[in-house]
C-alpha cells in the first residue's frame, strides 16, 4: 500500500485505513509509538507492559544516581 502524507495545519498527517487500524487492534484513543531505524518509519501501539518496564528502569536508574539528594529535596 503506497500512501501520501497530507496537510494538517503546519504539520503532515498519516491517515490510516480502518481495515489496518482493525487489524492492529486500535482505535483514535490507542497510543500509537512513532520511531525511525533511520530509513523508515515504524509506527506502533504502545503496550502498557513494555512502558510499565520502561519506566521502572528509569526510575531506578535516577534513584541510584540522584536517590540521596531527592531525600534531602523532599525533606
Amino acid at each position: 500500500m503506497i500512501k501520501k502524507l497530507v496537510a494538517h495545519g503546519n504539520s503532515a498527517a498519516l491517515i490510516i485505513d480502518r481495515p489496518i487500524m482493525d487489524l492492529l487492534k486500535v482505535d483514535m484513543k490507542t497510543s500509537l509509538e512513532v520511531s525511525t531505524d533511520g530509513r523508515s518509519l515504524i509506527i506502533s501501539p504502545v503496550e502498557n507492559d513494555k512502558r510499565e518496564k520502561r519506566f521502572r528502569t528509569a526510575l531506578e536508574k535516577v534513584n541510584k544516581s540522584h536517590g540521596k539528594t531527592l531525600q534531602k529535596l523532599a525533606k
